[in-house]
């Protein structure tokens, strides 16, 4: 008897020192957060929760794969988006501890051939303006995400076109393309990818096995959320994965909230994680401290001890009901996230969500430090849930009482296939127009908007998913321009708030034509005593030839149409007599309308 009396008190001592103790603060969690799911539909969310060096909660709620009803778990993979950054700034932190970077030089520095907009940006912009965005820069994130490239060499060439909104170091303004050119400049120093680096320098020595730095790494792997958007009515949709390809610095990693820890654990301990250094402490320190206002951050009514709005290196700063927070949020198609710490508690909570635009990963974080912290209870996601409501009361209202100033009964000024052609822009892309089925449709790659005219040579774009236009209204309109000659010559869209709508440069489209299809072009036209000869070389491309200037190459771009392919404006157009022979063609100029008559 004494024997098991003896081993029943050291079952009872063993459990006490090395058993799990109960979680007080975080009693009724499970339920709490389950009713989160419910209240704002959403597919599924991992959490963890850090203190000190000790996971004290890590769970998943819902379905990775909704239709499939895959539960989701703390090791479930999920995009982070822009929680990315933090790696990225990271990696330069260790760089200048080595010797290899200077955060007040400029970036030209380190990337040779780099040009931005002018020469105050080419002189004044630093490595720390690019990690804190105080660069002037506008976003421009359209030319990253409509027009996506493989190239970073492709991204940072755009820069050179893409316009400031304000000058260096005058505001604040958040801008991907800066964490870009972050992660080329480890690459440009270490000889290694971004990718690489964030393995070798962050990844390993963390131990973060399963997370990864692409799609198709994380469309791979097991275990590994897909991304869904909830509509206003609460119907759940699927939506594909993005691929960030080039722009991969700014917000590419896909992790589980499991081996988030470790990153948030080694940024409470100083940079340091199972007694090993992995980032240097006074770059932690640096990091997490004010280097630009963000804004006001001024106390609200009904939250007055919710404050400051800065920012440090990848990570927001802000004081939460009189504790100093240091938090970034990812949103990419499909999946919302929230990384945070409290350096002064110790804490941290890594809220992972697959569901676009999320509230869940605020309203999470929110709850549970508050439990974590002792803090007296916030309705967090009632009172969020109630003004997300209430906004989109407001929106349908607005909607419904806004008059359009849409004009009624007007048209085009050309025919709709004379609208079609190459749109580019340097600091953008190319996007193709094309007249098919006699409507429009702007194909930008990775996506394919239906065009309809809205009124004048104002054209509206309407969203295509699984083949059927999504006929929600765009905030966005097409405005086309013309050149001297009546041709059209390009496309305006305001793409950045910011700045002047961005103009798209047209080339028109070109039509495959043979050298019998130009035959009847063929011969010498008479304008003003002056022979011009017009001929086909090259088996089958169309040349005219004025006295005293070069040949000119023409290229077919319509029904007896074509343009000049070195010089911009200039167009013909052969004119047909009643017998359907070629009897005259017209020269558009930007300094007017020539024709000349054939020769018999």
């Amino acid at each position: 008897m004494r024997t098991i009396i003896f081993t029943l008190c050291m079952i009872f001592v063993v459990s006490l020192l090395f058993g799990q103790k109960p979680e007080k603060r975080l009693a009724g969690l499970d339920e709490e957060l389950q009713e989160v799911l419910e209240t704002w539909q959403t597919p599924s969310f991992a959490v963890a929760v850090v203190e000190k060096d000790k996971v004290v909660y890590a769970k998943g709620f819902g379905y990775s794969d909704y239709e499939n009803k895959v539960p989701a778990d703390a090791n479930t993979l999920y995009a982070i988006g822009s929680c990315s950054k933090s790696f990225t700034s990271a990696i330069l932190g260790q760089l200048r501890d080595e010797g290899h970077v200077d955060f007040d030089e400029s970036p030209r520095m380190y990337i040779p051939g780099l040009k931005f907009y002018n020469d105050e940006m080419n002189t004044y912009v630093t490595v720390k303006d690019m990690m804190c965005h105080r660069t002037g820069l506008a976003r421009h994130d359209w030319s990253w995400y409509l027009f996506p490239t493989d190239s970073r060499d492709t991204l940072m060439q755009r820069m050179e076109h893409q316009e400031p909104f304000t000058g260096v170091r005058e505001s604040w303004y958040y801008n991907n393309f800066m964490f870009l050119l972050q992660g080329v400049i480890a690459e440009k120093i270490t000889g290694k990818t971004w990718e690489d680096n964030v393995r070798e320098r962050i990844f390993k020595p963390l131990g973060m096995e399963r997370s990864n730095l692409s799609i198709k790494e994380l469309e791979k792997s097991k275990n590994a959320a897909l991304g869904y958007q909830t509509k206003p009515d609460g119907t759940i949709e699927k939506m594909d994965y993005y691929r960030i390809r080039a722009m991969a610095p700014a917000g590419s990693i896909n992790s589980s909230v499991n081996e988030m820890t470790k990153w948030v654990q080694t940024w409470i301990q100083g940079g340091n994680f199972n007694n090993e250094s992995i980032l240097p402490e006074g770059y932690v320190r640096e990091a997490m401290s004010s280097q630009m206002v963000v804004g006001a951050g001024l106390p609200g009514k009904d939250n007055p001890d919710l404050h400051m709005a800065n920012y440090g290196y990848g990570w927001f700063l802000s004081s939460y009901r009189g504790h100093y927070r240091v938090e970034h949020g990812g949103n990419i198609d499909g999946f919302s996230a929230s990384t945070s710490f409290f350096p002064s508690d110790s804490i941290g909570i890594i809220v992972l969500v697959n569901q676009n635009g999320s509230t869940v990963p605020a309203v999470v974080r929110n709850i549970i430090v508050d439990r974590m912290l002792g803090l007296p209870k916030i309705d967090w996601s009632g009172d969020l849930r109630e003004n997300y409501e209430k906004g989109l009361e407001s929106q349908k209202e607005g909607e419904a009482g806004t008059e359009s100033n849409q004009k009624k009964g007007t048209k085009p000024s050309h025919l709709l296939i004379e609208y079609a052609g190459t749109y580019s822009h340097p600091g953008y892309g190319s996007f193709e127009l094309n007249y098919e089925r006699d409507s429009l449709f702007a194909n930008f790659g990775e996506e394919v908007n239906y065009v309809q005219h809205y009124h004048y040579d104002v054209f509206e774009p309407f969203s295509i998913e699984d083949g059927v236009i999504d006929t929600t209204r765009s905030p966005v309109l097409l405005t086309f321009t013309s050149n001297a000659s009546g041709d059209i010559d390009g496309v305006t869209i305001p793409m950045e708030p910011t700045v002047d709508p961005i103009k798209f440069k047209r080339t028109p489209k070109e039509i495959e034509v043979t050298a019998e299809d130009l035959e009847p072009y063929v011969g010498e036209y008479e304008l003003a005593g002056t022979t011009i000869k017009v001929y086909i070389k090259d088996e089958n491309v169309l040349y005219v030839f004025v006295p005293a200037q070069p040949e000119y190459e023409l290229v077919a771009t319509g029904d007896h149409k074509f343009v000049f392919k070195s010089l911009d404006g200039f167009s013909v157009q052969f004119q047909e007599a009643e017998d359907g022979k070629i009897n005259a063609v017209k020269f558009n100029q930007p300094n007017g309308i020539f024709t000349a008559t054939k020769k018999e």
